[in-house]
């Protein structure tokens, strides 16, 4: 039977549901439930104005029989409705379960998303749409939503209606939630499992796009349904939400920051307004000035509110460098701890911890395990990384996630942009290294010809050392343009030269080089109106980002090739001429410039170069050669490898007093130490004993040597802690710091010679690229800094027999050109007699693949005088002076042959320094030396030529001495140093100089030189008369 509402429950009444059109209709099994329960509920409002009259007419058994029904009928329909709700997929029937009349909600279970914590809202209000609010359930009790006339008092007044007599036995259940909403705390942001996901959802491990649930019954009851069909209230929200514990997952700091300290305000319950009693400042990006915290505490400490802000703002700026999310500081400790201390500099990080409520996670992002600051304001690369990458990661994982993607896909590309110019940088030194050796072989097949026809040489005097030698070199551009001299190859009337000059020279400096190198004109004449000028002969050019570059001690190679408009010049200069380029210490960009201008490079690869430039690649060489060599051991990169090898190099050569200690890299004595071991060795009396008494056959195999060993290793690692001394103490102050550079880059040891007598002399040769060894310089060093380092040389050398240098260096050359060098370089020898048998030792000590200062002082020499230097009999050949008048010459020449040409020397330096030197002109210290008769004689070709290097500091210079006897050349040059001393400095201002040193060493060769003479002028009285005249 069908059967319908009655009219008035049929009307509109105002605030009910109306459906609407399309809507969809309850399934037929709904709808006759439905229609009993309206047929029942009839039936009860007809009984109702029967019991009004006659209340025995009432049948009670009726009344139980349809209250139970009701209550069946609708526990049904809500377990059938959940069902539905609860199927994702049946859309349309829970389309249908909103019924105008139905106002019961269920919540909607969908697939769990993270959602920011900030979108949450949790309302008061019953129909609040709140992800995380209970549904608002209808008392189970009521069968229909009642109207307000039908029950003014709800379901439970239905005995005050009499519709229940009072005294039926009757338990109404009770709802199984309160009809409002219910507050639900909030979730940090890690992707937990929610509260409703622990009620009914879990993955499907076989299909993780599937969501399952739990029983409808139970997800609704829970475990607390009784058996007996009676309905137990809900527990609590959070007890019911939270049945399994979930497992405990790692949180990053931030995070743990987060959830220990920022609380959500709508999940703090109220609280009533009570006084600060610890005011807190909160910080996410700044503590705002009108947050309650600061003014509740700026009231109580207004008088020291200054240090407290001087404490706070570099603990902000603290918190912002490492990307601190938010953070909490307790006022009472701020207070406290601006008290305590004074702040005038900035608190330190433990200060910043301690004023902080949640300071160990703060310190687990201020101090995290392998990783470095990140913030802003941190370590340049975390500052650049965030300007590169994007915003810093703040809180909400999906930002973390797209700041880090970011910083990674930034990081990525950089690196594939390194990678491609290294790539390029790698194939562009590979060709310029291709291209070097073709032109090479080109300008070898070519090199007679090209010697003896019109040419242009281009010398770029760049000191190419590695980085960490030229960060060590003061004044290094000064160090670079010690070889004016190269300009004098224009000697040859065949060649132009151009100098690539590493500093901005004054029209001053460039007048006095124009005039310097035109003397050779009125050299040759002997007249002083015979000058040319030479400057369509020579160019002198600077490159234009010799200052671009002022931290990065830049070698001249690297700063001419980042000049563009020096090197389009050069490119105008060599068209159509043959040309080739002769550089210093040999470098990668030495490659790269003669690649660039397309001439052929005279000099050796830069990789050999380097190898065999350093002084255990020297031992090599040498050890190859065949030529004598010091006692001793060579790379040596240990502590333990050098004690070993020093202690056998003492019992071998027990008669050598001091060893040297050589760094492999170093140049000019800087990387030089020596230690007088046998002086301060306490078992050096008892070896020697020992050794006397076992003899030289039976020492090396006997058991006092062992122990002598032993005692020596035991003794040296104190010994030379104490007594070795850097020749360059300003920059190795103690033996360790020495030590460390020494076995960093490696080393070798070797003995000095024990000599009253020792002589230091450099010999320059030249490998042509025909392969021929060629000797085009010779020099006595003078030690001016001691007796380690080079200031100067006597030229041609007088110290060693020729014929034994000249083959000792052929031997020489000749290892290096078996090694693939190629150019100009020069070999250190050491000279002295052997106390015991009294006759003269060489020893190859040192070897630079390299354009030397001497050389380049020689070629000057050979300019001025107009002569031959003869390496091979070490005899500077000049024609007569024009001391002889032109009758006498005639007459000369018709009665017999030519004379000989006189022999010459010359004292030379580069490396003489004066501070006061700066505080006059250039032009006001020629005018000087005149005044004094310092000069150069054009008749005589004897006298003095200073090389000017630069004029803006104007501390350093060189000067060349030019005479026929050897003494009187050293007393020239040594009375010109006294007497610009003299000039340029005030009785209480001496300066730092070594003028005075040069001197001294001046004063001492003198000596030796007069006792020579003596023994010369017995053994070959030739020779002595040649050397007097």
């Amino acid at each position: 039977m069908r059967c319908s509402p009655p009219a008035a429950a049929r009307m509109v009444r105002p605030g009910r549901r109306v459906p609407l059109p399309g809507a969809a209709v309850p399934p037929w099994p709904e709808r006759g439930r439905r229609c009993r329960i309206q047929e029942d509920f009839q039936k009860f409002t007809m009984e109702k104005t029967n019991l009004k009259g006659n209340a025995e007419a009432v049948d009670i058994c009726d009344l139980r029989k349809a209250t139970e029904r009701t209550e069946l009928g609708l526990r049904q329909q809500v377990e059938m409705d959940f069902k539905i709700m609860l199927d994702a997929e049946k859309v349309d029937i829970k389309a249908g379960l909103k019924h105008p009349n139905d106002e019961t909600r269920l919540p909607l279970i969908a697939k769990r998303k993270s959602a920011p914590v900030g979108s949450q809202k949790t309302g008061k209000d019953p129909t609040a749409t709140s992800p995380w609010a209970l549904p608002a359930f209808l008392s189970l009790g009521s069968p229909l939503p009642l109207l307000e006339e039908d029950s003014p008092k709800g379901a439970l007044s239905l005995t005050g209606q009499r519709l229940i007599l009072p005294g039926a036995l009757r338990t109404l259940p009770a709802p199984p939630a309160v009809p409002r909403a219910a507050p639900f705390p909030e979730f940090p942001r890690q992707h937990k499992k929610s509260a409703l996901g622990e009620i009914g959802s879990r993955l499907d491990p076989e299909n993780t796009g599937t969501i399952t649930f739990p029983k409808a019954k139970e997800a609704i009851y829970g475990p607390y349904s009784s058996s007996k069909g009676s309905i137990a209230p809900l527990p609590p929200s959070n007890s019911v939400l939270s049945t399994r514990k979930p497992k405990p997952e790692w949180r990053c700091p931030a995070e743990q920051l987060e959830s220990a300290v920022h609380v959500p305000p709508q999940t703090q319950p109220p609280q009533t307004a009570q006084p600060f009693q610890d005011p807190c400042l909160d910080w996410d990006t700044a503590v705002h000035q009108k947050a309650p915290g600061v003014l509740a505490l700026q009231h109580p400490h207004h008088s020291s509110w200054g240090s407290i802000v001087g404490f706070v703002e570099p603990t902000e700026k603290l918190l912002k460098d490492h990307s601190v999310p938010l953070a909490t500081i307790s006022g009472q400790k701020l207070a406290q701890i601006t008290s305590d201390l004074d702040f005038k500099v900035n608190p330190t990080k433990s200060d910043a911890l301690s004023v902080l409520k949640s300071h160990s996670a703060v310190e687990k992002i201020l101090n995290p395990a392998g990783r470095s600051c990140r913030g802003r304001g941190g370590s340049a690369g975390a500052a650049a990384g965030r300007q590169r990458g994007g915003p810093s990661p703040v809180a909400g994982s999906g930002q973390q996630q797209q700041w880090a993607a970011g910083v990674i896909s930034t990081s990525w590309r950089s690196r594939s942009h390194l990678a491609r110019l290294r790539n390029g940088l790698r194939e562009a030194r590979r060709r310029h290294l291709e291209n070097f050796y073709s032109r090479a072989k080109h300008l070898a097949a070519n090199w007679n010809r090209i010697r003896t026809s019109r040419r242009t040489i281009i010398h770029i005097p760049s000191l190419g050392y590695s980085q960490h030698i030229r960060e060590h070199i003061p004044d290094l551009a000064l160090q670079q343009n010690l070889q004016m001299g190269r300009l004098c190859d224009i000697l040859d009337a065949n060649v132009d030269v151009i100098y690539i000059c590493p500093l901005a020279l004054s029209e001053e400096l460039l007048q006095y080089y124009n005039k310097l190198l035109g003397l050779q004109a009125a050299v040759r004449s002997g007249n002083p109106e015979d000058m040319a000028d030479l400057q369509d002969r020579f160019k002198i050019l600077t490159p234009e980002a010799i200052n671009s570059f002022p931290e990065h001690h830049m070698c001249l190679a690297t700063v001419l090739k980042y000049s563009p408009r020096t090197m389009q010049r050069l490119q105008v200069l060599l068209q159509g001429r043959d040309a080739y380029m002769v550089g210093g210490v040999p470098h990668l960009d030495d490659l790269a410039v003669a690649d660039q201008l397309q001439v052929p490079l005279l000099g050796s690869e830069p990789a050999v170069a380097q190898l065999y430039s350093t002084k255990s690649g020297s031992k090599r060489i040498f050890a190859s050669a065949g030529v004598p060599t010091p006692p001793g051991e060579w790379d040596i990169r240990s502590r333990e490898q050098l004690l070993r090898a020093l202690s056998q190099l003492i019992l071998d050569n027990l008669e050598v007093q001091r060893w040297l200690f050589k760094v492999d890299d170093e140049h000019g004595g800087d990387g030089t130490a020596f230690c007088d071991v046998t002086s301060h060795l306490e078992c050096y009396p008892w070896i020697q004993r020992e050794w006397q008494g076992h003899g030289p056959e039976v020492w090396s195999e006997s058991q006092a040597r062992e122990l002598a060993l032993v005692k020596i290793s035991q003794e040296l690692p104190g010994l030379l802690a104490q007594h070795v001394q850097p020749v360059n103490e300003k920059r190795f102050p103690t033996w360790e710091k020495f030590l460390q550079t020494f076995l960093t880059q490696g080393g070798v040891i070797e003995a000095f010679p024990s000599s009253g007598s020792v002589t230091n002399l450099t010999v320059d040769l030249l490998i042509e690229p025909t392969g021929e060894v060629t000797l085009l310089s010779s020099g006595d060093q003078l030690h001016a800094e001691g007796p380690l380092r080079s200031s100067g040389t006597t030229i041609p050398q007088r110290s060693v027999d020729p014929e034994v240098l000249k083959a000792l260096c052929l031997k020489i050359g000749e290892a290096c050109k078996s090694k693939g060098v190629l150019g100009y370089f020069s070999v250190d020898f050491v000279a002295f007699t052997h106390p015991q048998t009294g006759e003269q030792q060489v020893w190859a000590t040192d070897l630079d693949l390299c354009y030397s200062d001497q050389l380049a002082l020689s070629q000057l020499l050979v300019y001025l005088t107009d002569g031959n230097l003869d390496c091979g009999s070490s005899i500077l050949q000049a024609p007569l002076g024009a001391k002889e008048s032109k009758g006498q010459r005639l007459q000369h020449e018709g009665t017999k042959p030519p004379a000989p040409s006189s022999p010459w020397c010359a004292v030379a330096s580069s490396q003489l320094r004066h501070s006061s030197l700066s505080g006059i002109s250039y032009n006001l210290l020629l005018h000087i030396c005149k005044a004094h008769g310092i000069g150069f004689d054009l008749q005589e070709k004897q006298g003095t030529v200073f090389v000017l290097y630069e004029d803006q500091k104007r501390h350093s210079l060189g000067m060349i001495t030019i005479g026929e006897d050897l003494q009187g050349v050293l007393l020239t040059f040594a009375r010109n140093l006294f007497i610009i001393h003299q000039e340029i400095s005030a009785p209480n201002m001496q300066g730092e100089t070594n003028f005075k040193m040069a001197i001294r060493d001046i004063e001492a060769i003198l000596g030796v030189t007069a006792g020579n003479k003596l023994r010369l002028e017995e053994e070959q009285p030739w020779e002595a008369d040649a050397l007097k005249e």
